[in-house]
């Protein structure tokens, strides 16, 4: 379990990117932390593997106060997948994945096979592992990313803006393919995005975040979006507008949600 006790985080040029911020995460299930720039997401995301220090406060995990791990060691237990994958240009897909094991002591021909298993695992076809980076298209990287988290076996895997940078289409099929991989996998997934969308889609738990890390509601989608907490999170989950208002029609002998703008949204099974 990961628990935030009273966080806070300023920079050195004054700026405060998170006030006060307490929360536990459950474990062996997703949190996503969504709200728009400058709400300290990342900042959150990124104080949990020491990648930022905070000012004051503590992060816990399992009860164990992290300032109190090697920053190295920690950082080489916990998965981190980035927006922009960050694959090293100059290695192949395998060697990108296995670089984390090498890290750890582990034998190369061990780390590569233990890295082709893991890009079996995210769905890239075997014979990628010899291809660079730039010989993939943007969802490849980003699956190739996300096996260089899971390629360790962490716990914990943080998510920080991994789908932002991808189609809509290839990002719809990378959801798809971490709410299978969480399902298979039962990991602790901290994920960061400023769609509510994907927010509710992916997330056990929600966190909407107004600026400075203040939490604005915590809940299930289905809790936030029965009970929005106040204006700002009806704003921002689009209640104000009624963005989120269906409704049901019968055309051609089918039941189909549309949206408030008639738009639709799927059909009623059965």
């Amino acid at each position: 379990m990961i628990e935030y006790r009273s966080i806070g985080k300023t920079f050195a040029d004054g700026t405060e990117a998170v006030g006060d911020f307490s929360l536990k995460l459950p474990s062996r299930s997703t949190t996503v932390l969504v709200g728009s720039s400058g709400c300290g997401k990342t900042t959150l995301l990124r104080m949990v593997n020491r990648m930022v220090e905070p000012s004051h406060g503590q992060v816990l995990i399992d009860d164990v106060d992290v300032a109190t791990r090697n920053p190295v060691e920690l950082r080489r237990s916990i998965g981190y997948v980035m927006q922009q994958a960050g694959l090293l240009p100059h290695h192949t897909v395998v060697d990108n994945v296995a670089a984390v094991l090498r890290l750890k002591g582990v034998g190369k021909s061990e780390a590569r096979d233990r890295a082709r298993a893991v890009l079996k695992t995210v769905g890239l076809d075997p014979s990628l592992a010899t291809k660079y980076p730039a010989q993939l298209s943007g969802g490849q990287q980003q699956r190739v990313g996300v096996a260089r988290g899971l390629v360790t076996g962490p716990n914990i895997l943080l998510m920080d803006e991994p789908f932002g940078a991808v189609d809509p289409i290839v990002r719809d099929e990378l959801q798809q393919e971490l709410l299978r991989l969480q399902k298979d996998l039962d990991k602790t997934i901290v994920f960061v995005t400023h769609d509510i969308d994907e927010a509710f889609l992916l997330g056990d738990q929600v966190v909407i975040l107004k600026k400075g890390g203040e939490v604005a509601q915590v809940g299930s989608p289905a809790e936030i979006l029965a009970n929005p907490a106040d204006d700002f999170v009806r704003s921002f989950i689009g209640l104000d507008k009624g963005q989120r208002t269906l409704h049901v029609e019968e055309r051609d002998g089918h039941k189909v949600v549309l949206d408030a703008n008639g738009k639709a949204a799927g059909i009623l099974a059965g």
